[in-house]
């Protein structure tokens, strides 16, 4: 298994170690952070939407086809009650000189990323007091 580590730094900052790379996350002023990095709600559109671009590049790729103009726009709308992300949409840029008969294939194989795989069939998620006895049920 895999692992990283989250530390407080100050204020709303945390700090990710993920092997030998930092991460810093803050919230908004508004939400009473110094905005100095991105939410953690950020970092999860961003997986995703990055994981997407990723696989299509790829794609794009291994069939020799254009890369120069790819970029790929993310939008969300966050919900409460419980407070979450409830709607994504993520526009695929296509690099011109693609073939119209590429474009299925380049949409099944963005559609199917690793973490877009992980929140179509979610991962149980375990949140425990490290050292605390487990918990009798």
């Amino acid at each position: 298994m895999s692992s990283m580590t989250v530390r407080h730094l100050d204020g709303d900052r945390f700090a990710i170690g993920v092997r030998d790379h930092l991460i810093t996350v803050d919230q908004p002023l508004a939400d009473g952070g110094a905005d100095t990095a991105a939410t953690p709600t950020e970092l999860f559109v961003a997986s995703l939407a990055s994981c997407v671009a990723f696989y299509a590049r790829r794609y794009l790729i291994r069939h020799a086809l254009p890369t120069a103009g790819f970029a790929l726009t993310a939008e969300y709308t966050i919900g409460s009650r419980p407070a979450r992300v409830t709607d994504i949409r993520l526009d695929i840029q296509v690099p011109d000189g693609v073939p119209a008969e590429r474009l299925g294939g380049l949409l099944a194989v963005a559609s199917h990323c690793t973490v877009h795989n992980s929140l179509t069939d979610p991962p149980a998620v375990t949140v425990a007091l490290a050292g605390a006895p487990a918990a009798a049920g």
